[in-house]
C-alpha cells in the first residue's frame, strides 16, 4: 500500500472533533485526518494513535511517510508553523490528511461501477 501525508490546515477543536466523529464512522474510508495542539513531527505521530476506529493499514508505513514529509517539505513546513503560531489560542489544531491510495482508487473505481 502507498500513502501520502500533507497538513492542510488549521482548525476550531470543536469542529475537528465534529468532523471526525461523521468520517470515522467508515473504517473502509481512503483518508483519516490528524490533529495536534503543534506542529511537530512527533505530535503527528502520536496523532495516529489518537483516532479512534483505525482503518487496517499499514501504520509503521504511515509513519515512514510522515518522516519522508517533514525530511522533504522544510517549506510547507515553515509555512504551517507559521500559520499556527499566527492563528494562537489553544482552541485550534493544525490537521493533517493521510491518504491510503489504494482505498481512494477503490472509491473512485465504484463511482463508475454505479
Amino acid at each position: 500500500m502507498s500513502y501520502s501525508f500533507d497538513i492542510i490546515g488549521i482548525a476550531p477543536v470543536l469542529q475537528f472533533f465534529n468532523h471526525q466523529q461523521r468520517v470515522e464512522a467508515k473504517r473502509d474510508r481512503a483518508q483519516a485526518f490528524l490533529g495536534s495542539y503543534c506542529c511537530t513531527l512527533d505530535a503527528f505521530i502520536a496523532a495516529t494513535e489518537a483516532i479512534h476506529h483505525r482503518p487496517d493499514w499499514d501504520w509503521d508505513a504511515i509513519a515512514g511517510t510522515i518522516i519522508a514529509f517533514w525530511l522533504n517539505q522544510e517549506n510547507d513546513i515553515r509555512h504551517w508553523k507559521q500559520q499556527f503560531a499566527d492563528a494562537e489560542g489553544s482552541q485550534n489544531l493544525i490537521v493533517a490528511r493521510v491518504v491510503n491510495y489504494n482505498s481512494l482508487r477503490h472509491e473512485f473505481e465504484t463511482l463508475f461501477d454505479g
